[in-house]
């Protein structure tokens, strides 16, 4: 399939932080009895908006925990996350050289449940900012993943018929294929260049 556009998740896919968002949301939970393995978090938390995930864990949390009482302390897991990824090297080489090279040839999109105040800025740091033509995320669509509205809206915004997904979620999938898109499923941020490379066929210039 020839694709007029790639759009890319953030968290796993273009940026190697789900580690990090892993260990804030274990520290902001610890003073509440709330410890959440790294499987569990890979299979059931990736993905998922940070509102349902809250409210899963309050739910099954025993004896159950107000949901207003844990997320109170979201604006600060946000705030730690943000210091977090500020010290870290959180892009691959090979992805920041790949971004270099898809622009001018597709259009690109970010398209992401997290926040734009947690995805711009490390976008920035890396100098690919200026390479995506839009970025979705957070609450800028009425539902998040796995619902198609992100990506639907990013499609409609690059005026995109065919593009090509990049994810590596459950929900990031789900979303894609909702959309009617094709999706290409990666394991970690490291694969993506060889990955994405390899989808396309082509040995970008």
């Amino acid at each position: 399939m020839t694709y007029d556009a790639l759009l890319f998740d953030f968290d796993g896919v273009l940026a190697d932080s789900e580690p990090i968002h892993y260990q804030v949301w274990n520290e902001i939970l610890a003073p509440y009895g709330v410890d959440i393995p790294w499987d569990r978090y890979v299979q059931e938390c990736i993905g998922v908006a940070d509102r349902a995930m809250i409210q899963r864990l309050c739910e099954e949390r025993e004896p159950p925990i107000g949901f207003d009482e844990l997320w109170a302390r979201y604006p600060e897991k946000k705030a730690l996350f943000s210091r977090r990824m500020a010290e870290s090297e959180v892009f691959h080489a090979s992805t920041v050289d790949l971004i270099h090279r898809l622009n001018g040839h597709w259009k690109l999109a970010v398209v992401s449940s997290s926040g734009r105040s947690e995805v711009e800025p490390p976008l920035v740091r890396a100098g690919i900012r200026e390479r995506f033509d839009v970025l979705v995320c957070g609450l800028e669509v009425p539902r998040l993943k796995p619902a198609p509205d992100p990506y639907l809206r990013a499609a409609e915004l690059l005026q995109a018929r065919k593009p090509l997904v990049i994810e590596d979620s459950d929900a990031g999938v789900a979303a894609g294929r909702a959309a009617g898109f094709e999706v290409l499923r990666i394991g970690s941020p490291a694969e993506l260049a060889a990955a994405l490379r390899a989808a396309l066929g082509l040995k970008l210039t």
